[in-house]
């Protein structure tokens, strides 16, 4: 077991790929390999709780030790797990890095990650869902983040 490293395969069928943590020195590199969902930016998420019992909807709120509104990966206040959207290409695919300041492995693993069905707007909605979850919809894709 690797305390360094975590990953997630997704739960749905539907969608193929995994999610690979390392922990590096100042922050959490996150590499993302997906294939088969819906072209456009997606909502994605580390949620609270490991839980798949009622799929991707007993999986909590967004991760938020420090009670902050949502917004943005590099917003200096947010939630912990708002890692902001990915880019989904016309062949349903994403290749992407991510560095998240605000998280280490160690305090995700057994959380979640969640793909949503919209557009994360980053806590600018004007409206009180965009400060508690971005407005990025439905549940389409989640996993388990495990020791890798």
């Amino acid at each position: 077991m690797n305390s360094d490293k975590g990953i997630c395969v997704l739960h749905q069928t539907k969608y193929k790929g995994h999610i690979l943590f390392t922990q590096m020195k100042k922050y959490c590199k996150i590499e993302i390999k997906l294939e088969g969902l819906p072209p456009g930016k997606r909502g994605f998420h580390i949620h609270e709780k490991g839980n798949l019992l009622d799929g991707c909807k007993s999986l909590c709120a967004h991760y938020n030790p420090h009670n902050n509104n949502h917004g943005g990966l590099n917003d200096e206040v947010s939630h912990a797990g708002d890692l902001g959207n990915i880019e989904v290409n016309t062949d349903g695919k994403v290749e992407m890095v991510i560095k998240a300041k605000k998280i280490t492995v160690k305090e995700i693993i057994g959380r979640s990650i969640v793909i949503h069905q919209k557009e994360d707007d980053l806590g600018n909605g004007g409206d009180e869902e965009s400060l508690r979850t971005g407005n990025a919809g439905k549940r389409i894709a989640c996993g388990i983040i495990g020791y890798y």
